[in-house]
């Protein structure tokens, strides 16, 4: 199975009066409404009413918001990758719950997971971002292919197709799904499961 190590936290001991959760949650936020590349720090001061040296006490820059950002979402899925119902059963188990427990953590930290689906590999953070989906993917495509082995998947369906149909069904949720009207974690679990491995199963 793929290292899933998270790389180390950064980020710096924060300014009396400010907090870096809170300025991360702002920065996100402006990155995925102006993008990335056009956020301007004077853009993440202005948001925050902040001055930029204000920032500068808690990051080096947008750079190191845009890690962090990225690291909270992908450090919250590799942590569901280690968790006792995720290593232990049938592997058709172990991927179901792997899918709720992705549900719930793009339901949790929708903004970080909507930028984490955005990134394009545009700087050395994206790229070792994307790397690390690429480890998750991974580790989706094993179960996926321990499940065939053990007989639990449906023969008609191609194996090679189920992880990208699996986590294609999650990941358009961020397109559409806000937590007001869109229903709860749980709700949406049951109704990507119930569309998803329905057909998944062998009868």
């Amino acid at each position: 199975m793929a290292s899933t190590r998270a790389p180390r936290k950064t980020g710096r001991p924060g300014r009396p009066g400010y907090d870096l959760d809170s300025l991360l949650a702002v920065a996100v936020k402006v990155f995925n409404d102006k993008g990335y590349d056009g956020t301007s720090m004077d853009a993440l001061a202005e948001r925050l009413g902040i001055s930029k040296s204000s920032i500068y006490h808690h990051v080096a820059g947008k750079e190191e918001l845009l890690e962090l950002a990225l690291n909270r979402a992908l450090n919250a899925l590799f942590a569901v990758t280690v968790e006792a119902r995720a290593t232990e059963g049938r592997y058709i188990d172990r991927l179901e719950y792997l899918v709720r427990r992705s549900v719930d953590i793009l339901v949790a930290e929708l903004p970080y997971v909507t930028l984490l689906l955005r990134v394009r590999g545009n700087s050395a953070v994206e790229r070792r971002a994307m790397a690390r989906r690429r480890e998750f993917d991974a580790f989706v495509s094993e179960l996926v292919s321990a499940a065939a082995d053990e007989g639990d998947l449906n023969p008609e369906i191609d194996p090679a197709l189920v992880a990208r149909l699996l986590f294609g069904t999650v990941n358009s949720l961020i397109e559409w799904y806000r937590p007001r009207s869109g229903g709860s974690a749980t709700e949406l679990g049951d109704a990507v499961v119930a569309l998803t491995f329905d057909g998944l199963r062998r009868s």
